[in-house]
């Protein structure tokens, strides 16, 4: 057995394709795709979807996304999907081409951000205005 033959082919591809120092991460979740358990290329996107996109831990609290293991940055979850759907189309030997031009099927964050940003009604009786205004 040759050195070449001691790692997958899937594997491979992805240290060809991320072969930079700063493509590391990238190489990671490439090889994420390979190893995904999806039987089907379908399958095998929506692995990475759910990979690099992650819904907050607490509910009502989108700090709390940072505790799961996706990226964080949604320029970094972005990538990470790309990459891992290369990982994807080289186990299923889909074209490059079209595995680059996947998209995720989530709305961006920047979207949901400007929908959660306005603000809830303020009831009335809940705000005290003969509070003394003295500091301690």
């Amino acid at each position: 057995m040759l050195p070449g033959e001691w790692s997958p082919r899937c594997g491979n591809l992805c240290t060809k394709k991320y072969a930079a120092l700063t493509q590391i991460p990238w190489r990671v979740f490439c090889k994420k795709g390979c190893d995904s358990d999806g039987e089907t290329w379908e399958e095998c996107v929506s692995d990475c979807n759910e990979l690099c996109y992650k819904d907050p831990v607490l509910k009502d609290y989108q700090w709390s996304a940072y505790f799961d293991r996706s990226p964080g940055a949604e320029s970094y979850s972005i990538q990470c999907f790309q990459a891992c759907v290369s990982g994807c189309g080289f186990k299923f030997d889909i074209p490059p081409e079209k595995a680059d031009q996947v998209k995720p099927n989530r709305p961006s964050k920047a979207a949901n951000e400007k929908s959660s940003a306005a603000s809830p009604p303020v009831d009335p009786k809940l705000v005290v205005d003969d509070m003394p205004s003295t500091s301690a």
